[in-house]
């Protein structure tokens, strides 16, 4: 901890205030500006009737975004007359969200900190408006409500006298005195909503991930460890409980990470995902089956050339997923008899309803939805219909528009696998002009790159505006070509998929103005990674950005918070084989390294801690290759801090400015 804090004095950060009197804002600044102009909308559910819609917001004021406060609003399906639902009011800087609508469509159950900021409650409220009426009052964190199917409970996920939000993403706890011997449990908790009581209904030594009620309202299926949360997502199984209390009944140890239970819609079975998956959250795999009894599950996609990354068992008998494919998103219906799916909608684009990457919002009629679209061409706005048919809900960012130029699909061949990227190209677009181009490799590694519009964290894709060619490819080990792609770097990191990425830059160059000898490469956690590795492997890219890599994935193994999915990966632990951890470590081939790096991290980061980006750092500094390493004070791997969050893009855009633009 020294060490960090002597380095955060050593690399102060500075940011300019301006005001009146300033001079006119720069190309670079504007583009900044338009960044952090985005309204965020992180929920959009359908009322079970399919006449409303209920979803959560950014608070504006003034026309400003609200870097704090969420805001619930309700209106009918066509957008009109919408209301704010709250359990305090505007202004007042509260954090409401995880919405649920009653099965009769009369209430909404939330969370806010309203009365106590930092500390949510549950709340349920009348959705036509009025006092909101407090159900709970405990210490720590609250997440995911879900009413049980006759209306008379709540269950939610609890975390007693947890310190922070849960999540591996978050800013880790700094340890102090004994280690790990405190393990703090996320239990499922039911609320009745008559009297308000609490119980906690999962053994006090299990962590839970997800959960979902039975038809009957009488047991919940949900996935959990024990152990640390953080750490041990990846070795979850799945089990059903009573929603009384009593011991838990295990029903599945899958061989990878599962995901999504759902309960078939007579109780008998329970759906779920499961594949090879590095990341909490982010979720994709294969459709399985599953006897809510146990036994031997069934896999409805095998061999599916896509990545279903969410699924809801609809009450007809078929189950509605979304998959990753081709880059881009599909709404399939999967019928569980015959394995046969119907693609009803796919579009270059990404889509979400819940916290759950992927998921839809769908009513009692099994045809109308919600959901909050998004793309390149699309600033993030809630949409609700039938599946393709969807009607626009909020223009809360009407008024933006694309300040980078048009996208393209890209495909090219690498070894045995068709592999597809997307790419941006520069604003105002000459094909008499030779341009640079900055390669942005994505986190996972079992992810996929889709349209969306550029986030504030991290949101290379502004590059654009700035005259640059931005390329995202989407190389194997990631989602959306199905498991044999997705495992294809398991024991081969950095190998296959950096020759899948410099595969791709070929194809983009043989085909376009792209300046050969202005290349750079950029990623933030995997993607950190790959950044670190390219530059050890190549000397193909003028300048390179790290945020939050790994440079040692020896040293990194036992650093982390989350060692748990390297073993799938890596096929052993690193004291059992160090040597194939060795053989993907960027430390292992540094003194090949020429590119100037830029190196970025969060000080608290716990999925890939600080003193990675401090290994690679210092290397490069001792043998003199061009360097900086920028530590941002109390943040995780994912920022909450708009003004770190501004300095890290500003800090990413300069370099490459620096070092592409000559």
């Amino acid at each position: 901890m020294q060490t960090v804090r002597r380095l955060l004095s050593i690399l102060l950060l500075t940011f300019p205030c301006f005001g009146q009197t300033d001079p006119p804002k720069s190309s670079l600044e504007r583009t900044l500006d338009s960044l952090f102009a985005v309204q965020q909308f992180r929920e959009a559910l359908i009322s079970p009737d399919g006449t409303e819609v209920a979803w959560v917001e950014q608070a504006k004021s003034g026309g400003t975004v609200s870097a704090s406060e969420m805001a619930i609003m309700v209106a009918p399906r066509d957008g009109a007359n919408q209301r704010r639902i709250t359990a305090g009011g505007a202004g007042s800087g509260c954090t409401e969200g995880n919405i649920a609508w009653s099965p009769d469509g009369a209430k909404l159950a939330f969370l806010s900190d309203c009365r106590r900021h930092g500390q949510s409650q549950l709340y349920i409220i009348s959705a036509s408006g009025g006092t909101a009426n407090k159900l709970t009052e405990l210490t720590g964190f609250l997440d995911s409500p879900h009413w049980s199917p006759d209306g008379k409970e709540i269950a939610i996920l609890f975390t007693k006298d947890a310190p922070r939000a849960a999540g591996p993403t978050e800013a880790m706890t700094p340890d102090s005195g004994v280690v790990g011997e405190t393990v703090l449990e996320q239990r499922i908790a039911t609320v009745n909503v008559a009297s308000g009581r609490v119980r906690e209904i999962t053994p006090a030594d299990t962590y839970v991930y997800e959960f979902d009620w039975s038809p009957d309202s009488r047991r919940i299926a949900y996935t959990a460890a024990k152990g640390a949360g953080d750490n041990n997502w990846y070795v979850a199984e799945l089990f059903t409980i009573a929603a009384a209390g009593g011991e838990p009944r295990p029903v599945w140890k899958p061989a990878l990470q599962i995901a999504t239970p759902r309960w078939s819609p007579d109780g008998s079975e329970i759906a779920f995902l499961e594949g090879l998956m590095s990341d909490e959250g982010v979720t994709g795999g294969e459709v399985f089956v599953i006897a809510a009894a146990g036994g031997k599950p069934r896999n409805l996609t095998q061999q599916r050339k896509s990545s279903p990354g969410w699924l809801q068992w609809l009450k007809s008998g078929k189950i509605l997923m979304n998959d990753r494919i081709d880059g881009g998103q599909a709404i399939s219906l999967l019928d569980p008899k015959t394995s046969v799916a119907e693609m009803l909608w796919k579009g270059d684009e990404t889509i979400s309803a819940t916290n759950e990457a992927l998921s839809v919002s769908v009513a009692n009629d099994e045809k109308t939805t919600a959901l909050i679209r998004t793309s390149f061409d699309k600033a993030p706005e809630v949409w609700a219909g039938r599946i393709g048919e969807w009607k626009q809900i909020t223009k809360g960012n009407g008024e933006l528009h694309p300040f980078w130029g048009e996208s393209k699909s890209v495909h090219w061949k690498s070894g045995d696998f068709a592999v597809q990227g997307w790419l941006l190209y520069p604003r105002n677009y000459d094909p008499a002009k030779r341009y640079p181009m900055v390669v942005v490799v994505h986190g996972g590694p079992s992810y996929a790159e889709s349209p969306a519009w550029p986030a504030a964290h991290f949101g290379i894709a502004a590059m654009s505006a700035e005259g640059y060619f931005v390329f995202f490819p989407n190389p194997r080990g990631g989602f959306g070509s199905g498991e044999e792609f997705t495992r294809a770097n398991v024991k081969d990191f950095g190998y296959g998929d950096l020759r899948d990425i410099l595969s791709g830059v070929d194809e983009v160059i043989r085909t376009l103005p792209v300046d050969d000898k202005r290349v750079g490469i950029a990623g933030w956690s995997y993607g950190g990674y790959m950044t670190m590795w390219a530059v050890t492997q190549t000397n193909r890219f003028r300048a390179a950005v790290a945020g939050a890599g790994i440079s040692n994935w020896q040293s990194y193994y036992g650093q982390n918070a989350i060692d748990q999915w390297m073993i799938p990966f890596f096929g052993a632990s690193v004291y059992d084989d160090p040597s194939v951890y060795a053989k993907s470590s960027p430390i292992t081939f540094i003194k090949s390294v020429k590119t100037p790096t830029l190196v970025l991290v969060g000080e608290h980061d716990g999925e890939c801690p600080a003193p990675q980006s401090y290994e690679f750092w210092h290397a490069l500094k001792t043998q003199g290759t061009k360097t900086q390493l920028v530590v941002y004070p109390g943040e995780g791997h994912r920022f909450h801090d708009s003004v770190h969050m501004r300095d890290l893009m500003q800090r990413t855009l300069e370099w490459f400015g620096t070092y592409l633009r000559g």
